[in-house]
């Protein structure tokens, strides 16, 4: 019998979900290993879960290293919760997104040996992202080396962090010197803004007191134009202060700094999303292209994260729907309506359906400005299908229906009303498995809908998130 806490030595042999890799001991019961362990390593870990079938247990030890292996570059690797694949060679990452996607589909959506071609690569493997949005806190995170090291003697104070949570750990976060997945212009802009809050001893809000001043940092930057935003959320505005900081900002980053925006926000949670919002300097916003077309982005815009692999993406979204020319097409949570733009030229229109106001007025003008005359943006609520279906009829209803839900998918209304809708063809743009697993499932209720095929894309390396595109078509008449 195992025990909580007993040390034991496995062979990795698998990958499976939450990022664990599987091993087998000699008593043939199974492992599932936390850490940045590889398959092929052979590992000394440490039980933390018995369950009547497998164990749970935490990495401690490397003892023999696997060939997948590869040295990681960040100083933060194995304590950040960002990159967790860094360790890994980038074939095997390649491998892994992969095999997840089929894992999801025919373990949790039930799916018979579902098409899932090769996962398709990504150019950059560092500095690739065009935002990166960090926590204040008034805890900083110590690794194992600093807990050793009187406060005295620490580099840092312990009462100022601005950078990201260590896994599970919500109320701390590492104070981050250095991102190699931002650009060094990024990385600038995060360190100016550090030093001057910390030099000026800012408070800092606290999600237990609901007091402080600075809570969120968020830095876009345009991957094509180099245009850079800073976003400082803050409780409240202080307008003299926020000059000062917009001084040093272009003092350090110069004409790449397009604009510099202070968010407020008064919500009890530090969700990096500015309810009010006061321009220092530039216009509020930023752009960047995609193809042939130019977006503004504003600060609680979405936009996609890799900008070289979204263009990727894209083309896949348009492989997969397969156009003509002549279809009517929906683009569902069409945020700034990149997609609904990318699309336009092959079809004969698109009706773009966001939630978020300024997302949807962002994507009229960047139709607008594109001349694109084929592309329509409503802000809708897709789970009141009632309330919006006389406008969708009036549009004309669609031929196909581009869907790009957040990771957490799509409510079960929203999937309700798509299947009310019964479009010939769906195609589903996933970031996380799991909900396209779950969603597929319930699309394909009852016969209604088949899963034709599922292109995965790398829009994150170093880490374990996967980008797919899953067409569906309509197994019969509604």
């Amino acid at each position: 019998m195992h025990k909580k806490g007993e040390l034991v030595e496995v062979e990795i042999f698998d990958t499976a979900d939450k990022n664990r890799c599987v091993g087998q001991l000699e008593d043939g019961i199974r492992i599932f290993v936390e850490g940045p362990a590889a398959v092929g390593d052979t590992v000394r870990a440490q039980i933390t879960k018995i369950k009547k079938r497998f164990l749970v247990a935490r990495l401690t030890e490397v003892l023999k290293f696997s060939d997948r292996r590869t040295e990681p570059r960040c100083k933060y690797f194995g304590v950040c919760g960002g990159c967790k694949w860094q360790h890994l060679d980038y074939s095997e990452q390649l491998r892994i997104k992969r095999k997840q996607v089929v894992d999801a589909l025919e373990h949790l959506g039930g799916f018979e040996s579902p098409d899932v071609a090769e996962c398709i690569p990504a150019d950059e493997l560092f500095g690739y992202r065009n935002k990166i949005d960090m926590d204040f806190t008034d805890k900083r995170y110590l690794t194992a080396e600093e807990m050793d090291i009187p406060e005295e003697d620490l580099d840092k104070p312990l009462d100022f962090a601005l950078g990201f949570h260590a896994p599970g750990c919500f109320a701390k976060a590492i104070d981050i010197d250095h991102c190699d997945l931002a650009s060094e212009e990024m990385n600038l802009a995060v360190e100016t803004v550090r030093r001057f809050c910390r030099d000026r001893k800012l408070s800092i809000y606290s999600t237990f007191t609901h007091e402080g001043f600075l809570r969120n940092l968020v830095v876009r930057q345009g991957w094509k134009t180099g245009e850079l935003m800073v976003n400082l959320i803050t409780s409240t505005h202080e307008p003299e202060l926020m000059k000062e900081l917009c001084t040093e900002l272009q003092a350090a980053l110069g004409k790449k700094l397009a604009t510099f925006v202070n968010g407020i926000t008064q919500r009890k949670n530090l969700v990096a999303f500015g309810d009010e919002e006061h321009v220092l300097c530039g216009e509020g916003m930023i752009t960047d292209r995609l193809g042939e077309y130019t977006y503004q982005i504003s600060p609680n815009s979405f936009f996609q994260t890799n900008t070289a692999q979204a263009e990727v993406l894209y083309n896949e979204i348009l492989t997969a729907a397969q156009l003509n020319g002549t279809e009517t097409i929906y683009d569902l949570f069409c945020g700034t309506g990149s997609i609904a733009l990318f699309a336009a030229k092959h079809c004969a229109k698109v009706l773009g359906i966001e939630l978020v106001e300024s997302a949807v007025a962002d994507a009229q003008k960047n139709a607008e400005a594109q001349g694109v005359q084929n592309c329509t943006f409503r802000q809708m609520d897709l789970m009141h299908f009632g309330k919006i279906r006389e406008e969708l009829e009036v549009f004309g209803l669609p031929d196909a229906v581009i869907t790009d839900p957040p990771r957490a998918g799509m409510h079960p209304k929203a999937v309700k009303m798509l299947r009310e809708l019964a479009p010939p063809v769906i195609i589903y743009v996933s970031c996380g498995p799991a909900s396209l697993a779950r969603d597929g499932a319930a699309l394909c209720e009852e016969g209604l809908y088949k899963l034709v095929s599922v292109q995965p894309v790398d829009m994150f390396p170093q880490t374990n998130h996967v980008e797919s595109v899953a067409r569906f078509e309509r197994a019969y008449s509604s």
